[in-house]
């Protein structure tokens, strides 16, 4: 019961704290300083929450409670790639190709890479789901290889159009299974399904590399964890693939609480394959407890790695712990990405459709950063 009462009365006491003392703290403009355009180490974000985010006007605060605007902020203390997901026809403007394109110009206009991250769903892609868009369901597998390729050079000519050229494109997301099933799906049943899934992907290959006349944008395939990833990758060179780097998800949540088998199996990888490594989705959290109504992914002590405790000095501990495995395996280790470092209970304190997140972000439940922020310095 008590607990209860906080979860009503904190919220109220932020929101007259927050506005009483706001007049005095002005906006902070933290100018971006110049970042390499091809740098040799990425220490990134997946921001593709923030047009909604911005949409209902929330504000974040740096480590003296000053408010900030995040991508001048984040450029100016060294985060130099911006992840943003793409969606074939997703069901509100976010996502989708228009909002993608807008925020991406706002991400190059403060001196930061793009990972432009291809779902080929109109909705979310990982190895539990991979549903074909709805403009493409009925297709055969010829028509839907047409279709893929014309997609991705449409959307990438438009990127190049408008001067936002991805540094890094990946070809699906979390394609464990493949992707655009049953047609592109592989494994269990569909093991014989890998052509059907490569020509697929060469075929987002092709329309990628024909328009990278510079011969700069790398192409990533991800894989969700660290178990299976070399009968995926065995597979994928054996069909002939064309891409650069071999994207992985690693949460211990989802992944394994043991960081020296991870670290284990990132050896193993770099040392099996001549292929660049990044891991592309990251998170952890500083708390279990949450800030609003919405059930947390990570709400447990089991989902914790051990020595890596729930708070902010543990979540930026794991960071630090991540960023130096990724760096011992040398050039092929070329940076992470945090997942949603800013997806904070934006939505107010009672949402039940807010933040399933907002305790793994990079700002606490005052939207103020916290000290993992300092693993993303140059």
């Amino acid at each position: 019961m008590t607990k209860y009462i906080l979860r009503k009365i904190l919220p109220a006491l932020f929101v007259v704290l927050l506005f009483g003392c706001k007049e005095n703290k002005e906006p902070t403009n933290y100018p971006p300083l110049p970042q390499p355009s091809e740098p040799s180490y990425f220490r990134g974000m997946d921001l593709s929450f923030q047009p909604e985010i911005e949409d209902w006007g929330t504000q974040y605060f740096d480590e003296n409670g000053s408010e900030i605007e995040l991508l001048p902020y984040f450029s100016q203390l060294g985060v130099n790639l911006v992840r943003l997901r793409i969606w074939h026809t997703p069901a509100t403007q976010y996502n989708g190709l228009e909002s993608v394109v807008a925020y991406a110009k706002k991400v190059k206009a403060n001196n930061m890479e793009i990972l432009l991250d291809f779902h080929y769903s109109d909705t979310w892609a990982d190895p539990g789901k991979q549903f074909i868009p709805a403009a493409w369901e009925g297709l055969s597998l010829s028509q839907l290889n047409d279709s893929v390729y014309e997609y991705t050079h449409n959307v990438m000519q438009r990127f190049k159009n408008e001067s936002v050229f991805p540094s890094i494109v990946q070809i699906g997301n979390e394609t464990n299974s493949g992707f655009l099933w049953d047609l592109g799906k592989v494994g269990g049943d569909f093991e014989t399904n890998w052509p059907n899934y490569t020509m697929l992907v060469k075929s987002a290959a092709k329309a990628i590399r024909e328009l990278d006349e510079k011969n700069e944008t790398r192409i990533m395939l991800h894989f969700a964890g660290l178990n299976g990833t070399t009968w995926f990758f065995d597979n994928i060179i054996q069909q002939g693939v064309d891409f650069d780097v071999i994207g992985l998800s690693f949460y211990t949540l989802w992944h394994g609480t043991d960081l020296s088998v991870m670290q284990a199996d990132l050896n193993e990888i770099a040392q099996k394959y001549t292929k660049e490594i990044m891991i592309v989705e990251t998170g952890y959290p500083w708390t279990l407890e949450w800030n609003d109504y919405t059930n947390n992914f990570f709400g447990s002590g089991e989902h914790l790695a051990v020595g890596y405790p729930a708070s902010p000095d543990g979540q930026k501990l794991f960071l630090e712990k991540l960023d130096e495995m990724i760096k011992a395996l040398g050039e092929k280790g070329i940076g992470f990405c945090y997942w949603a470092p800013e997806w904070v209970a934006f939505k107010g304190p009672e949402a039940a459709d807010g933040s399933v997140w907002e305790n793994v972000t990079v700002f606490d439940f005052d939207n103020k950063v916290l000290p993992a922020i300092k693993v993303f310095a140059k």
